[in-house]
């Protein structure tokens, strides 16, 4: 849970388990990222990395959008429907990030503060 009681989980990921998700193609030298946040939607997460840089692949609609690359870095996006508490139910946007680890060093910062949302 962040401070600002949405959830957050990130890690990384090998190769061979990549190979099996949802990952984005990776060019050699690449590390994989993994970032979910609750209650934002999947538009708002390609919206984000749009203004961090990135193109919308295969789409103009961010709300369709499940990839997205920019200069060094590709993000594949998905989102479900998980139970927070009893009844209640959020979106979780789940983005899997590949880049070059420079690139990702400062990408990440600047995703997780416009994806971190404010309690209310």
């Amino acid at each position: 849970m962040t401070d600002d009681g949405s959830a957050a989980t990130e890690g990384s990921v090998d190769d061979e388990a990549a190979a099996g998700g949802d990952f984005p193609p990776a060019e050699e030298g690449w590390e994989r990222k993994t970032v979910a946040y609750r209650g934002i939607s999947r538009r708002l997460a390609a919206h984000y990395l749009r203004n961090l840089g990135g193109e919308l692949v295969g789409t103009d609609d961010p709300a369709a959008a499940t990839r997205v690359d920019g200069d060094g870095w590709r993000v594949t996006l998905s989102a479900e429907t998980v139970t927070a508490a009893a009844a209640i139910e959020l979106t979780e946007v789940t983005a899997e990030f590949a880049g070059d680890p420079e690139v990702l060093a400062e990408l990440l910062p600047k995703y997780r503060q416009k994806a971190m949302r404010a309690g209310g």
